[in-house]
């Protein structure tokens, strides 16, 4: 029997839930359809942000999946799952929530366009929150592709705090470099919040008493990719010379979304016949 083939999308910002159709945002609703329609199974989870509108979006919570714990700066802070469905896709999204980092409080800025302090956290707690609940959804991808800053710390945590399980071990890691930036930089204590019992003091000694910016940020997301692509036009230039400089697996933005499914259906050839050997 063909073993299937599976992509985990973890996702910034996702239309329709977001009302404004940017491109990244159509192509996080479209990507996992076109995934699907071509025989290849996914799981899309994102934010719960607080503009998000639980009742005509139809969401509701799963409960045997909520209740996790996560500690973050030394606090506990509980997870919240929370589903549905795209119809016309046949696609499922997980949100992931907590009543402090997202609920009644807007994407990554209030309502004047002030950046959240928090952000750093809020990333954290995204990132390890949809990993925990993959794991425990005992779903384990072939490429888990990460879109949007606030996923940048996914190919991190899965690299380090879950390489002690062959759960991810076979899995491929794709960030997607897209025009949207933020400001603020991470604050100095950003790698101290970063530790688990995985992940400690010498895997962050290049940025421990840093703050870190949107390039640090996602510069220490291609370091832990397996491979790149572009999902805007206008990507920052030096992480393009960033990743080209790794010698990863490149794609440049295309306006055909089935280019970036062929894109993943290479990568999980190339790891099948890794296997074989």
């Amino acid at each position: 029997m063909k073993e299937a083939k599976r992509v985990l999308f973890v996702s910034q910002e996702i239309y329709p839930y977001l009302d404004e159709q940017t491109p990244v945002r159509i192509a996080n609703r479209k990507l996992p359809q076109v995934c699907q329609e071509n025989g290849i199974e996914t799981r899309t989870f994102m934010p719960k942000f607080g503009e998000i509108n639980e009742r005509r979006n139809q969401l509701h919570e799963v409960i045997r999946l909520s209740g996790i714990n996560l500690i973050i700066n030394e606090t506990d802070h509980p997870l919240l799952l929370k589903v549905a469905s795209i119809q016309s896709a046949r696609i499922q999204i997980y949100f992931i929530d907590n009543d402090d980092y997202f609920n009644r409080r807007r994407g990554t800025s209030d309502a004047e366009g002030n950046e959240y302090d928090d952000n750093d956290e809020r990333s954290i707690f995204f990132a390890r929150g949809s990993l925990e609940t993959v794991q425990k959804l005992r779903w384990t991808p072939n490429i888990v592709y990460c879109s949007g800053w606030m996923s940048a710390l996914t190919p991190l945590y899965l690299k380090k705090a879950f390489s002690d399980t062959p759960f991810f071990g076979q899995s491929k890691v794709v960030v997607a470099l897209d025009n949207n930036q933020f400001s603020t930089p991470y604050s100095i204590d950003f790698a101290k919040k970063l530790q688990v019992r995985e992940i400690q003091e010498a895997d962050l000694a290049d940025i421990i008493g840093r703050e870190m910016t949107y390039v640090d940020i996602m510069k220490m997301a291609i370091d832990y990719a397996d491979a790149v692509v572009e999902t805007t036009q206008d990507v920052h230039p030096e992480l393009v010379a960033y990743a080209q400089s790794k010698g990863l697996p490149y794609m440049t933005y295309n306006e055909e979304h089935k280019a970036y499914v062929d894109f993943f259906d290479k990568l999980m050839t190339a790891n099948t016949a890794d296997d074989a050997e």
